[in-house]
Order: structure tokens, then sequence, then C-alpha cells
């Protein structure tokens, strides 16, 4: 199985049907780690043809509005999308009144309480959020900064990967792959990210 992760930045090849099968060939899930345009997204999903399933970045108030059609909200949920159980929060901390954001305290519950349901089903292969988990890919900046939620999350399910975006390369000398304590492999997928399963 081939999974392309996208976040926080638009590829431009991405949009040219031949440009994405020369880079990737074929894929079996389109993920979106959060902050693209809703249009973009189904441009995506539209070329490939395959399913797409998306959180919301801390940018993405839009999609209140217009949701990217023809995808799979994760958003506070659990759904099972080719074959692998895949759990979704996305925002980041909130940093102002104007962002789709948490508090810590509020991203804790969000996430415990789907997390002890997805433990019930028999765990989760992909948990999918837009902040990183708290001292795994993150920066020291509130903006910035990851939830210590996401390490409960990780000890909770243990699943195979953690993909998330919002930590841009240009704001500092990122890592795109960190292996946490869990087992889980953490992925920042700015831009995109191509994974084989």
């Amino acid at each position: 199985m081939k999974i392309l992760a996208v976040a926080d930045a638009e590829e431009r090849w991405l949009t040219d049907p031949e440009a994405c099968r020369e880079r990737t060939g074929d894929v079996d899930l389109i993920v979106s780690c959060g902050d693209l345009p809703a249009r973009y997204l189904e441009h995506v999903v539209t070329i490939y043809n395959e399913p797409l399933v998306y959180v919301w970045g801390n940018h993405d108030s839009a999609y209140r509005d217009h949701a990217p059609e023809g995808c799979m909200s994760l958003e506070g949920r659990i759904r099972e999308v080719a074959g692998l159980r895949v759990m979704g929060l996305g925002g980041s901390l909130r940093y102002n009144s104007s962002v789709f954001g948490f508090s810590e305290r509020e991203m804790y519950w969000r996430m415990l309480k789907l997390a002890l349901t997805a433990k019930a089903r028999g765990g989760i292969d992909l948990l999918i959020t837009h902040a990183p988990a708290r001292g795994y890919g993150d920066l020291d900046d509130l903006p910035h900064q990851g939830f210590e939620a996401f390490n409960t999350a990780l000890e909770i399910l243990r699943p195979r990967y953690l993909l998330h975006g919002h930590v841009h390369p240009e704001y500092a000398r990122i890592h795109r792959l960190i292996e946490h304590p869990s087992g889980t492999q953490i992925i920042n997928c700015c831009g995109y990210q191509i994974l084989e399963w």
C-alpha cells in the first residue's frame, strides 16, 4: 500500500496528472494533515481517484463554508479507510481567537474520548493530526508547540504512524521522521511525503 500525505504547502506538480503519476505512481490513500485549500484537495482527489481523508489545520476555518468535496473528514473521528483504521485530531494550540485551536486540556479530552473508543475497537493504524506531539517535531513558540495529549494517545494506541503538518521546514531545522518511545514513527508531512506500508 502506498500513502500520499500532504500538508500546509501546495505542491504545484500535484495539480498536473502526468507529473503526479511520474513522481508517485499509483497511490492507495491520500491524507491531508491540514492547512490546505478545499479546492486543492478536491483537485488532488480527482487526479488520483482514491480515498482522501483530512483533518483541519489551524487556518482551515473556511471548511465551515466549503468543506473539500469528494474527501472524507477525519476531524474528531475514527474511520476505516483503504483497509486501515485511522483517527484524526486537527487544529493547533489556540494562540488567538481566529484559528482552529484548542487548549491542551480541551485536546486532551477530545483525544481521550476517541482513544478509548479506538482501543475498545482494536486500536488504530494511523493517527492523523495537524500539530505534532509535544517534544517530537514541534517548536518552542506557542503557535508551533505540539500537544502533550498526542503523546498520551501514542502510549495508549501505539499506531504505526502519526502524520502531522504545521511545522514548516522554513521555520527551523526540522526532522521529517522521529521515532516516539511508543514505537510510533512520527512524520512531518509539510508539502508532501510518500509512505510505503
